[in-house]
């Protein structure tokens, strides 16, 4: 009988649920993440910093990846390189378009983003055709930012699509301050910041406006795959974001010390970009709606969904 007893409990402990304790044939605990450029993916560092996955989800295998921009996430993605990607509603919504198998799991961010240019432009109206304007690629939420500016003051969405640059936010940051060939760059916090404290550089055009409201600058994002064949651990991906989110918005002197670690920052910078007006860390999802629209009004897009669950996952906040 009592050999019966242990037999019973080890049989009852192997089949248990949940990310702790899985079968042998059920899919490996671990996911593959690439993050981007900016204090837009700081829950991202407390994520890393804080071990939350780890924590969420005992025995996973974690790998992060940062990449210079959504382009290079969603290769990696056809490829079966990544699981889950951080980036704008934009360029997910071009995968999606194009057949990607993929859907917005969670918010992440709002943050000031701006398009600089030099003193002696002062606004669209001046940007001609021996110009260049750096962003992170075409297709990209700046990118679709401006086009929104253009079909306002132009009418034409497309008209400044022929003097794209496409730079990281570091290089495009460099590449205009060096004052050479680019003369504007489209970006975010913290690169917005130190472009506009630099002398002889101001803000032609923000991400509000060009908009005309509140939208999520970052999102993110997961395979069907990941979804499907391993939820235990596309929940702790959305449990640990939740958490990094609160962190932050709950503590964000301590978010601001840990952060230092990741960011070529001061913590007094950094506490300063995480609690402006303009910056918002949250998990649920703006915008997608008004973006969809306007890429398919302007062939940015092939077509529109049908219903928000053609775009999100069961469970996400959205605001459209």
């Amino acid at each position: 009988m009592k050999k019966l007893a242990i037999i019973l409990v080890l049989f009852g402990l192997f089949f248990m649920s949940g990310c702790s304790a899985q079968k042998n044939d059920s899919p490996e605990k671990a996911i593959r993440i690439a993050e981007q450029y900016g204090i837009a993916y700081a829950p991202v560092q407390i994520i890393k910093d804080q071990g939350l996955l780890e924590k969420n989800c005992p025995g996973i295998q974690v790998s992060w990846e940062q990449m210079t921009n959504t382009t290079a996430i969603r290769e990696a993605m056809v490829a079966d390189k990544l699981d889950a990607g951080f980036m704008a509603i934009p360029p997910f919504l071009i995968g999606w378009d194009n057949g990607m198998d993929w859907k917005i799991a969670t918010g992440l961010s709002s943050v000031p983003v701006g398009l600089v240019a030099k003193d002696e432009i002062q606004s669209l109206q001046d940007i001609g055709s021996g110009d260049r304007i750096a962003l992170p690629q075409p297709g990209s939420v700046q990118h679709i930012l401006l086009a929104m500016a253009c079909k306002k003051e132009f009418n034409d969405p497309r008209k400044m699509d022929n003097i794209l640059v496409t730079l990281s936010h570091p290089d495009g940051m460099n590449a205009l301050l060096a004052g050479r060939e680019i003369t504007a760059h489209f970006t975010s916090t913290p690169y917005l910041e130190t472009e506009l404290a630099t002398a002889g550089y101001h803000e032609i055009l923000d991400g509000h406006s060009a908009f005309g409201g509140d939208f999520s600058f970052i999102v993110g994002v997961t395979t069907k795959k990941l979804h499907d064949q391993n939820p235990q651990v596309y929940e702790a991906f959305n449990q640990s974001v939740a958490q990094a989110i609160q962190f932050i918005n709950e503590h964000p002197n301590e978010a601001a010390e840990i952060l230092a670690k990741y960011y070529d920052l001061s913590e007094a910078d950094i506490l300063t970009y995480i609690t402006e007006e303009d910056t918002q860390y949250s998990t649920t999802v703006k915008g997608i709606k008004t973006f969809s629209d306007f890429m398919k009004e302007t062939n940015y897009l092939e077509k529109t969904y049908g219903n928000i669950d053609d775009v999100i996952w069961e469970n996400t906040n959205y605001e459209n």
